[in-house]
């Protein structure tokens, strides 16, 4: 199994309870925010179903320009709508990975805004940090489930509402 591959058999073992976490967003909620500073909840949970496409765009640029391309939230209508995202980015990361060469995930991959450098790491480093940060913000909306009274699903291991 090559390491591209084994990227992608996390990928989409980390999927399941992603999804799980997405799932249980409620549908009339999705403006929620614990603070005023928060991200709404259905905000938050579309840039988690947004993020595998990061892994797309890490394995076939060389970098980004966060300058050159002005940020656009986008803002889903349905919990449907964060879950048909999810599974479509989630597809095209998990095939575009198995079939990528190893030797290409030791490219070195910027992330910049202008001459600012942000990171500068190999594909596969950048591709490991996306996977970090999908679970990190699956983490946080953990929280926001909790706090709106949600049962929380297991992602590593049992929760006070299922075990």
């Amino acid at each position: 199994m090559t390491i591209a591959q084994q990227l992608s058999s996390e990928l989409r073992e980390q999927a399941e309870s992603t999804k799980k976490v997405l799932q249980r967003i409620p549908g009339d909620k999705l403006s929620w925010k614990p603070h005023e500073k928060s991200t709404a909840i259905g905000r938050l949970g579309m840039h988690i179903a947004e993020q595998p496409g990061t892994i797309i765009r890490t394995l076939t640029t060389e970098g980004i320009d966060f300058a050159a391309m002005p940020f656009k939230p986008v803002f889903p209508n349905t919990v449907a709508e964060i879950i048909d995202t999810f599974e479509k980015t989630l597809k095209d990361a998990s095939e575009a990975l198995e079939k990528y060469p190893d030797d290409k995930l030791s490219v070195m991959w910027v992330a910049r805004r202008g001459e600012q450098i942000a990171y500068q790491m190999p594909r596969s480093a950048v591709v490991r940090r996306t996977l970090n940060h999908i679970i990190h913000h699956r983490g946080q909306l953990t929280v926001y489930l909790r706090l709106l009274n949600v049962p929380v699903p297991p992602t590593f291991g049992p929760t006070a509402d299922e075990r």
